[in-house]
């Protein structure tokens, strides 16, 4: 019964190794209620989870009236937030994710825009 265990992990393990370009994200979405920010947020995460990291996610939705004490442990001081623990490094994100740009930017999928301004020599 343990060999099926250690097989089973074997395969996983596999699997996951196959496709090293797509880390699995782990996400923590925190909401207030099914306020209608709340439901946005929650509907535009999963669009854009679903458009770029397909099958590549976990995503959890955490009602903070339920589980205050999940909020508390995580700092949350505003909602929506969602919570990106893995691939490391560790990132919060405030707001309805309306914005997909900043989204990509801030779960690591896309690297910020810097403008670069030239220097006139005198």
């Amino acid at each position: 019964m343990v060999i099926k265990k250690v097989n089973a992990s074997t395969k996983e393990f596999e699997k996951a190794a196959a496709m090293p370009h797509r880390a699995k994200y782990l996400l923590r979405l925190y909401v207030t209620g099914m306020t209608p920010k709340s439901t946005r947020a929650i509907a535009n995460v999963q669009k854009l989870c679903e458009k770029y990291l397909e099958g590549a996610y976990e995503l959890k939705v955490i009602d903070i009236y339920q589980q205050p004490q999940l909020a508390k442990g995580e700092q949350i001081i505003a909602t929506p937030t969602l919570i990106k623990q893995l691939p490391l490094p560790f990132r919060k994100l405030i707001g309805d994710m309306s914005d997909t740009e900043k989204f990509l930017v801030g779960i690591d999928l896309k690297t910020k825009k810097t403008e670069v301004r030239s220097q006139k020599t005198e």
